[in-house]
Order: structure tokens, then C-alpha cells, then sequence
């Protein structure tokens, strides 16, 4: 056993993990730089989440209508729409996205078992005729003629390349005197991969895969010497390389085994369950497989290095961990020389133009997650460089923030994807996060501060611009410690002051449009925003700061294509989701805004009283009180807004068209809720009126039903008048004013049962 070395907390911004042998145990990223190395410990035993059942099929309406509703160009598209054939984005390369990943701890995926070594080997290895292909030029070899077998060896018809599909080495060779062989694993683009044993090493399965095949040894010596950097690549959630060894003319990797399944094996074994009908994972499964490995994207690309052949054939499940494994394609990202390894269907249509970047890595993790979860038919072919369509695939109707998700993933231009694998890792776990809640309706909800926006504020009435959630501070801003001294409350100073910052940038710019807009200065908003995009076509703060202009100005068309595009370039926020909601509401597009207004409701807990507040005012509008009042029961009793959501709860219930019944549950909803007493008495006033006028009315049909009470008082006139006169008389008691006081008696006493006594 050795000892397994735990540290102090993960200095990465937000993560909770600790330092375990040198990597974070939660987000996977070494320590930052000038921590103390930490001391040896024990390491403490892990929990296992409880099983989540698989979600069901839904038709949602998350957003339907969204895609009719235009968008502001932003990034290629406000460049003119060509192609930018950019590989890195412009802008401030901010790092405050490098928060601590969550994992999928939201839901649960289930743990793969173990495989053994001596399972994995294969019994028969060949090559089916159907998949030989030449490596050079792509055409079928070794196929059948006349009811001849094909030959696993020649030379390609079309290019004369020589092709050979059998195993060069067999059971029982000893390559580079160390590693014994124990059979075929499997067949990949540089030929057959065994498994063997580390004879200088306890025996230890390692994997070998064919790194060239030459007869020239200088060649060989390169090409070894070359991909040596890759020995320096350690990480856990990728496969580890021990070793570069030369047998009989052909160079090797000697690298960890992983006794796992692929993710490409378990969607096969899902078919085969199915019948032979494609059987795509669970939306929350395939999002969750994707989270965990995205930290061992962001180390390569750390490391100057990327991955280029993402698919799922290349990630391994073992137990509840995944591992990236096949480091072939991995190269520098400078490297303009050596071969480029990718995958037809999933490889960045750029790629053959420009080479490799961390963008077309960013491309093959959108794509590897739509065959994942969707049956992506024509990837390959038809949608070999494009998306199906919405239409045809249920799950990106159903989920519209992960279309938007793969959709930024995915762009034909590189520099409108997500600018690093944490960009996109933030993004994804906010789209988990909503696709487990639309799957889990009624679950007590939690919040996630988001590394992005402030929480919204809790409103009953109707929301405002100044209500939306806030941007938070950028801490990387270059200008953020000057910002930080800026404390003038007056808004026309404080434009001022920032005027004289030292440098423009970004937060100083954004500070500026914060002071403008207080100002009711749309005109000066405009002049920033123009400012930002200008300097960054992809900056989507200015466009947002644009929207709350346009909002408050109420140019809801400009609101609205604002929000939307800001929501397309972060998807997995909801305060995108809520603005734009806000600007459909009013701009007559209430089916978009219900379908957002669920979202918010429904995902995070900071903004579940946003949410409901306004669908139900989009039902009330169309008269639709019970679907108001289901909307008010969203909020929970621990929120700050409980009490509003009772009292329109109340209100919603005793409409115009209530009767006793209604009007009884409408002053139940104030019961044990904390309320002004005066504004308590004025509800209860209002509603112990029309139950009066109910039970009073003439032609009413038949008597209240029996033991019905509003609440203290039998739902029989007498008592009501009862109530409703001890209610006036408390309103007066509550008066500052004299006269509203004795209008107050005045009332009591009209409605006061008289006797002849």
C-alpha cells in the first residue's frame, strides 16, 4: 500500500477540494504556484451519491419561440460574417472562469465495472473487411472478390501505399527486452494495440500502441525523440505514458492500461439492449461524462498542448472515474509539421486549413456530446460540419440552453466557440444543472453563485432593468485595483472620476455604462457599448449593458435581441434567461417568456421568486388563476419572498370572479405569514367584502357548503358581517389619520348587524 499525500485547500478560485498527491481531488488541477508541499495523511474515505432514476422523455417548453426572436451580432458575425480563420479570441483573457469544477455530483452516472487484463485480450484478432481503409488515401483495401476473401495485406489499388491489417507482434514477444506480450487489444489508425506485461516493473499490464512503422532508423530515432514530451503529461484524469521502445523497425508507446469501457462500448451495449436501435444516453449522463473530463483538457492547454481526436471511443469509464486515454494525436499547439490525427464527423472543419488549436479541441468535445445524447444520424455525412436540425431532434428541442450550448461549441468560425475548456466547463454544469431540475420537478432547490452575475432581486411587483441581476467584477481586470478606490455614490461624479482612470478597460468601460444608465443617459451607454465591441467583437457584457438600455428606455425589439445573444454566448446562466424574459413579457411575447420564466423557476434557488412572479403575472393575464396560483406555490417558505408570493397568492384568489370556496383560500394564504398588520387587515378586509357580497347575493346557488369558513368565520352572512366589522374597527384603531379613522367606524358600523334589543 503506499500512503496517498492530502494538502491543504485548492487554491483555484471557488473550488472545495483538497490537494491529493499532488492534483485537487474535486477539480483535478495541480496546486497553484507557491503552495507548501503538503505533509503525508491519511486520505479520508469517500460517500457515494444515492442512484437517481433515469430521467424521462419530456416535450418542454423551455424557451419555445426563442429562435424567432432576433439576436445583436456579436463575434464573426459583427465582423462582417467571413470566416475570421482565428484561432484565439481577441479580448482581455480574463481568468476568473477557472472556478472550481462541481462535478456531477447533480446526478449519477452509473460505475462502470473493472475489466481484467486477461479478459480484455482479444481471441480472434482481425480486421472486418467493411472497416479496411488505406491510411494514406483514405480508399477500401482488402476487400472481397468473387467469393474471395480479401487480403489483410498488399498495396492500396488506388495509391499503391502498402496496407497490412495483420498483428506484428503475437503472444509471447518480448519487445525492447521488457514488456511481454499478451495479445491484441484492439485496432486503431496506427495499427494493432497489445497488451502486455512489464516484466522490470511487478508485472504490470501496459498497453502498446504502434507510434511508426519505418524502415529508416534515423526516422524512427525522430519521431521517438519528437513525442517524447509526452512522457511529461500527468494528470489523473489522463492515461499515463511510461515509456518510447523500438521492435523490429517499429516504435511504440508503453503506456498505463486502464481496465474500463469507452463510452463508444457503452452506447453499443445500450443498442444491443435496445434491440439494435440506437439508445443515446441520458441528457444529465452524457453532460455529467463531459464535465469530468474537461480539467484534463484545461491541463494540456496549459501545457501547450492539445488533444485533437476527442471522440467517444477515447474516453473510459472505470468505476464512477473517467480517463482520457489514446494520447497518439496529442501534439504542441505550434507544432506546424507533424502529422494531424482527427476523426471524420468530429474533427473542426478548420483543421486541414489551419491545423489544430485549442477551439478545434473545443469543437470535437460539441460534437463527441451530440453523438452522446442525440441519434446523430449524417454526422459523418450529411452534418459532417453542421448541427441537425432542432426539428429532428427531440432532446435540442427539449433542452434550448444545451443547443445554444453545442451551438457555440460547434461554430464554423473557431473564434466564436468558448475560449478555453473552462469556459466552456462553467457553462455546461449551468445547462446540467437545468436538465436535471426539468427532470426532477418539486426538489428542494439550491443556489450556485454564479462566477458571472450578482443574484437577481426579490420583487413582488413587476421587475425593472435595475432589478436584473448585476455583472459581477471582474478581480483579473487589469484596472480592478484602481476601480476598487472609486466610492462616490453620485452617478454624474462618479463618470466623472472614471474618466480619469489610468487605462481603459474593460471594467473601467463597463463602470461607466453602470453610471450612464443611473443617469437615464442611453445616449452614453451607447457610446460605451460601441467603445467595447469595437476593441472586442466578442466582449457580450457591453451587448448586455445595451439591453438594459433599451429596456429602460423601452425599446423592447433592441432589449430583446440583446438578451438573446447574450444568452447564446452563456448558455448555462439564467440571468441572460431572465432578462430576456422580462423584455418578452412586456414586448408581446408571452409563450417565450413563460417558457424562461419556468427555467429560472425551476433551477436555482435565488431565482425561483423572479420566476414565479412572473408567470404568474403572465397567467393572471390571461385569466388564468389556478395556473397564477401554482405558479405563487413555487416559492418556498425559507425565501425572503415567501411572504410576497402569499399575499398575490391571496390577491390572485380573491379575483373579481372568486367564490366562497376560492375566497376562503385566499385568506388562508395569509395565515402564519408575516405581514404588515395594517396591510393584513386590508386584505382581510377586501376579501371578507366580496365573500360578504357572495353570501348575500341574490339567486346565490344554494347555501355555502357545509362547515365552510373564510377564515375565523362561517361562510353564512351574519358571521361574515361579524368578521368584516371587527376588521374595520382594527383598520381605524391602526389610523394615524383622524378622518380616514372615523371613515373607518363609519364602515364598521354600516356593516354591523343590528338587533332589536
Amino acid at each position: 500500500m503506499t500512503a496517498t499525500v492530502v494538502g491543504p485547500p485548492c487554491a483555484q478560485p471557488g473550488c472545495t477540494g483538497s490537494i491529493v498527491d499532488g492534483y485537487c481531488d474535486v477539480c483535478g488541477l495541480p496546486p497553484v504556484a507557491g503552495t507548501t508541499p503538503p505533509a503525508p495523511a491519511a486520505a479520508p474515505l469517500g460517500t457515494t451519491a444515492p442512484a437517481a432514476e433515469a430521467p424521462a422523455a419530456v416535450t418542454s417548453a423551455l424557451t419555445r419561440g426563442s429562435a424567432r426572436l432576433g439576436s445583436t451580432a456579436l463575434g464573426s458575425s459583427r465582423l462582417g460574417g467571413g470566416p475570421s480563420r482565428a484561432t484565439r479570441r481577441v479580448g482581455s483573457g480574463s481568468q476568473r472562469l477557472r472556478a472550481a469544477r462541481l462535478g456531477a455530483g447533480l446526478t449519477r452516472v452509473p460505475p462502470a465495472p473493472v475489466v481484467d487484463a486477461a479478459h480484455a485480450v482479444l481471441v480472434d484478432p482481425s480486421v472486418p473487411e467493411g472497416k479496411r481503409t488505406c491510411a494514406r488515401c483514405g480508399k477500401p483495401v482488402g476487400r472481397s472478390r468473387d467469393g474471395r476473401p480479401g487480403r489483410p495485406e498488399g498495396f492500396c489499388s488506388s495509391c499503391g501505399a502498402p496496407y497490412s491489417f495483420t498483428p506484428k507482434l503475437t503472444a509471447g514477444d518480448l519487445v525492447a527486452g521488457q514488456y511481454e506480450v499478451a495479445g491484441c487489444l484492439a485496432h486503431g489508425g496506427l495499427g494493432w494495440i497489445y497488451l502486455a506485461r512489464d516484466k522490470n516493473v511487478s508485472d504490470r499490464w501496459v498497453v502498446l500502441k504502434g507510434l511508426l512503422n519505418s524502415g529508416d532508423p534515423d526516422a524512427l530515432t525522430a519521431a521517438i525523440a519528437e513525442r517524447q514530451f509526452l512522457a511529461a503529461v500527468e494528470h489523473p484524469l489522463i492515461v499515463e505514458i511510461y515509456n518510447f521502445v523500438t521492435h523490429e523497425g517499429a516504435g511504440y508507446i508503453v503506456m498505463e492500461y486502464v481496465g474500463g469501457v469507452s463510452l463508444k462500448q457503452i452506447l453499443k451495449e445500450r443498442m444491443r439492449a435496445n434491440g439494435g436501435a440506437f439508445d443515446p444516453l441520458p441528457v444529465d449522463q452524457a453532460l455529467a461524462y463531459v464535465l469530468e473530463v474537461l480539467p484534463a483538457f484545461t491541463y494540456l492547454h496549459d501545457l501547450g498542448l492539445v488533444y485533437c481526436d476527442f471522440k467517444p471511443d477515447n474516453l473510459i469509464q472505470v468505476g464512477d472515474a473517467v480517463k482520457l486515454i489514446d494520447l497518439g494525436g496529442v501534439r504542441r499547439v505550434d507544432d506546424e509539421d507533424s502529422a494531424i490525427y482527427g476523426t471524420v464527423g468530429y474533427q473542426a472543419p478548420e483543421v486541414a486549413a489551419v491545423g489544430p488549436s485549442v477551439a478545434s479541441d473545443i469543437y470535437t468535445i460539441g460534437r463527441t456530446l451530440a453523438v452522446l445524447m442525440t441519434e446523430f444520424r449524417g454526422y459523418q455525412t450529411t452534418y459532417v460540419a453542421s448541427l441537425p436540425p432542432v426539428a429532428e431532434t427531440p432532446v435540442l428541442a427539449a433542452h434550448d440552453s444545451l443547443h445554444r450550448l453545442l451551438q457555440k461549441a460547434c461554430a464554423p468560425d473557431p473564434a466564436d466557440r468558448f475560449g478555453s475548456a473552462d469556459e466552456l466547463r462553467v457553462q455546461l454544469l449551468g445547462v446540467l444543472r437545468e436538465v436535471v431540475a426539468a427532470h426532477t420537478p418539486g426538489t428542494a432547490l439550491t443556489s450556485a453563485a454564479s462566477v458571472l452575475f450578482e443574484a437577481p432581486a426579490i420583487t413582488g411587483g413587476l421587475l425593472e432593468a435595475q432589478d436584473l441581476p448585476s455583472l459581477r467584477v471582474d478581480t483579473t481586470d487589469p484596472q480592478h485595483a484602481w476601480l476598487s478606490n472609486v466610492s462616490t455614490e453620485d452617478p454624474a461624479e462618479r463618470l466623472t472620476f472614471l474618466q480619469t482612470a489610468p487605462a481603459t478597460s474593460p471594467e473601467v468601460l463597463l463602470a461607466s455604462a453602470r453610471a450612464a444608465l443611473e443617469l437615464h443617459r442611453p445616449d452614453l451607454v451607447a457610446q460605451v457599448v460601441d467603445q467595447m465591441l469595437r476593441a472586442d467583437p466578442w466582449e457580450w457584457r457591453a451587448v448586455w449593458m445595451s439591453g438594459l438600455a433599451a429596456l429602460e428606455s423601452g425599446d423592447l425589439a433592441a432589449a430583446q435581441a440583446a438578451f438573446n445573444a447574450v444568452y447564446g454566448q452563456v448558455p448555462g446562466e439564467l440571468a441572460p434567461k431572465l432578462a430576456l424574459a422580462l423584455a418578452c413579457e412586456r414586448g408581446g411575447q408571452p409563450d417565450v417568456a413563460e417558457g424562461l420564466y419556468t427555467t429560472c423557476a425551476s433551477t436555482d434557488a435565488n431565482y425561483v421568486a423572479a420566476g414565479a412572479f412572473g408567470l404568474a403575472r403572465l397567467r393572471s393575464a390571461r385569466g388564468d388563476v389556478t395556473g397564477s396560483v401554482a405558479a405563487l406555490d413555487l416559492v418556498p417558505s425559507t425565501s425572503r419572498a415567501f411572504s410576497d408570493a402569499r399575499r398575490l397568492r391571496a390577491v390572485a384568489l380573491a379575483g373579481p370572479g372568486a367564490d366562497l370556496p376560492q375566497l376562503a383560500q385566499a385568506l388562508g394564504s395569509l395565515e402564519g405569514v408575516r405581514l404588515d398588520p395594517h396591510e393584513r387587515a386590508l386584505l382581510t378586509a377586501g376579501i371578507l367584502e366580496r365573500a360578504l357580497a357572495r353570501a348575500e347575493a341574490p339567486g346565490r346557488p344554494g347555501p355555502a357548503p357545509q362547515g365552510l369558513t373564510v377564515g375565523r368565520h362561517a361562510a353564512q352572512p351574519e358571521a361574515l358581517r361579524d368578521g368584516l366589522e371587527a376588521t374595520y374597527r382594527e383598520l381605524a384603531r391602526s389610523e394615524d389619520d383622524e378622518a380616514r379613522s372615523h371613515a373607518w367606524v363609519d364602515r364598521a358600523n354600516a356593516v354591523r348587524r343590528w338587533s332589536l334589543r
